[in-house]
């Protein structure tokens, strides 16, 4: 290669090099392989193939991606989690500290740099040094739907001279999207101490949910509190088995799919960590459901004291961006022996019963309790009718009741999970067999 080309490369080594506080940008396995690339061209291979195995590598990353690499570049610094995004999307850009002002301009000045040098260009520099009569192949790839927001930012970036002009209008996307594995992801689960982005959450639709409707819409209209700002009170979901209690509130992301709801699934296990998970989450501008399935507890359950704590609260203020929507089978949460009841023997506690209707209250520090009942048999034929119906099942109305009652009676009895069952499996042997 000659010098100029040389010297290109390491122009935008330099750039990435000179990052301060978007370095993340690059630290994917895109990124990583885009760096590595760099390097490999500026050390000497006669046979050039070292420089065609390293491009490789940046081509199958960017197609793992599914991104171009200037798509991916943009993409990266929208959901870049760093401390400039952070305090931006907490407070207005005249109050940031003037050097975390000044830093994030200088960076996006350098990724600028990076993303005016194109994959065709680079794809050149590796025919030119590997002496090779075809260019390799540029990957390219057109991005997939966006947001007007997001398609606004990356119009922006495109026709500006100076990507430090663009910073007033990155804080705005940052104050109102978020940043990091929120802006990424919109369902999670709480794992040993992290916070996992789920890619492909349920797509249980609430409208897929019948018999229950009174419960549906309390619980939407409580969601809808949260996401308006307004104060929202704590649910506890409790009901009979297979009444649909979790998809009720699994579907609730995809009812509010366009807001910034969220989702975090926490395991009874992981409940010692709610007051933590809570103080992660005040501040950030995305709305916040901790979902708790199946609970229950047994005495002295430091779980129960983790999430007292987050139901009443205590001398720190209660972020209202978070709200903890529970399911459970037990009307009373914490389990009950004879032997607790109080009996005057000496040296036990004078005030005893106090003792044993905290634990029997425990669920009123709900603010909101819905009870889902057993499906009778009428509501669970018209559940089943409701899910035939959008499957496009084509029976009459009377053969699908007696199909769907002998189901209930050969496998779990009546609920809406039973129904679920029974639809999914009477639609693929009507398909396969047309039975």
């Amino acid at each position: 290669m000659d010098a100029s080309t040389i010297a290109s490369i390491q122009s935008l080594q330099r750039e990435a090099a000179s990052l301060l506080l978007y370095q993340s940008v690059l630290s994917g396995e895109v990124g990583i392989a885009f760096l590595e690339l760099l390097q490999t061209l500026r050390q000497p291979d006669r046979d050039g193939f070292s420089y065609l195995e390293s491009y490789s590598r940046w081509f199958k990353a960017q197609a793992a991606s599914n991104q171009s690499w200037q798509e991916y570049l943009i993409a990266q610094i929208l959901k870049d989690d760093n401390p400039f995004t952070q305090q931006a999307q907490k407070a207005s850009l005249s109050d940031l500290p003037p050097a975390l002002v000044d830093a994030a301009q200088r960076d996006l000045q350098a990724l600028q740099s990076i993303y005016d040098c194109p994959s065709a260009q680079i794809s050149c520099w590796v025919q030119e040094a590997c002496q090779i009569p075809l260019m390799p192949v540029v990957w390219h790839q057109e991005p997939e739907t966006i947001s007007e927001n997001e398609l606004f930012i990356r119009e922006k970036l495109a026709t500006l001279e100076s990507w430090a002009d663009a910073l007033e209008d990155l804080a705005a996307h940052y104050q109102q999207f978020g940043t990091g594995i929120f802006a990424e992801y919109r369902a999670f689960r709480w794992q040993s101490g992290q916070m996992i982005g789920i890619p492909h959450a349920d797509p249980v639709k609430v409208t897929e949910l019948v018999g229950y409707e009174s419960q549906r819409d309390a619980l939407l209209k409580n969601t809808e509190f949260l996401l308006a700002g307004y104060p929202a009170l704590h649910v506890l979901l409790y009901g009979s088995r297979g009444s649909g209690k979790s998809s009720l509130v699994k579907g609730l992301l995809n009812q509010y799919e366009d807001s910034q709801l969220r989702l975090i699934e926490v395991a009874k296990s992981e409940l010692k960590a709610l007051p933590e998970i809570v103080e992660k989450l005040r501040g950030v501008p995305q709305k916040f459901i901790i979902f708790v399935d199946d609970l229950s507890f047994e005495e002295d359950d430091d779980a129960f004291k983790a999430l007292k704590v987050v139901l009443e609260g205590n001398i720190t203020a209660r972020p209202q961006n978070v709200v903890v929507y529970a399911t459970s089978n037990r009307r009373h949460l914490i389990r009950e022996f004879f032997a607790d009841r109080p009996a005057p023997r000496d040296g036990d506690e004078v005030h005893a019963w106090d003792t044993v209707q905290e634990k029997l209250s425990f669920s009123d520090r709900f603010g909101l309790t819905l009870t889902f009942e057993s499906a009778d048999q009428n509501t669970y034929l018209n559940i089943v009718r409701h899910l035939a119906a959008q499957q496009g099942i084509n029976l009459s109305e009377d053969d699908l009741d007696y199909r769907a009652l002998q189901w209930a009676t050969r496998h779990n009895g009546r609920s809406g999970r039973t129904a679920r069952q029974f639809v999914d499996f009477l639609r693929a042997d009507l398909a396969l067999f047309g039975s």
